[in-house]
């Protein structure tokens, strides 16, 4: 059985960062996967699982009422390995392409304040697992420290 593409990523030099997972056509346009990785594989403690529910919750929510991207956002949710999330968009992009909507999705996250939307028994199937106070210093560690500072070693994976 052949390897899927993402198992053959060296995890052990791979950064944090916003990569291209892969792209896809799909009823002849494409679609491109982001791998937006928070933390190093392997090397560093993963997201809490109440702190990436959160994150799901508040950026699925940004993302998808940005006035300029909403229309292209189809799907983010968490890795299972709990080092990052998925990001899918209509269109054919590169990581530089998405990096200011990704300053901007998780600014929103590490300045939000009030209620979780969709955390509530009938909106969400885990609803007491949220953590907001860590989603958001979570959240303003990945801008300050990474995407205020993208090099090519956050936006390509390691050859």
């Amino acid at each position: 059985m052949n390897k899927i593409p993402s198992f053959t990523i060296d995890h052990e030099r791979l950064l944090r960062g916003i990569y291209v997972s892969r792209k896809d056509q799909v009823g002849g346009e494409t679609v491109t996967t982001f791998d937006i990785r928070m933390k190093e594989p392997n090397r560093e403690p993963v997201l809490h699982n109440g702190a990436i529910h959160t994150i799901e919750h508040l950026a699925a929510t940004y993302l998808r009422n940005d006035a300029e991207w909403k229309d292209r956002i189809i799907y983010w949710g968490p890795m299972g390995c709990l080092t990052g999330n998925y990001l899918l968009i209509r269109g054919d992009y590169e990581s530089r392409d998405i990096l200011d909507l990704m300053r901007r999705t998780f600014r929103f996250v590490a300045d939000y304040e009030g209620e979780i939307p969709g955390a509530a028994p009938r909106d969400c199937g885990n609803w007491l697992l949220h953590d907001l106070p860590m989603a958001r210093l979570e959240a303003r560690r990945y801008v300050e420290e990474v995407l205020d500072h993208a090099t090519d070693e956050n936006l390509h994976y390691p050859e």
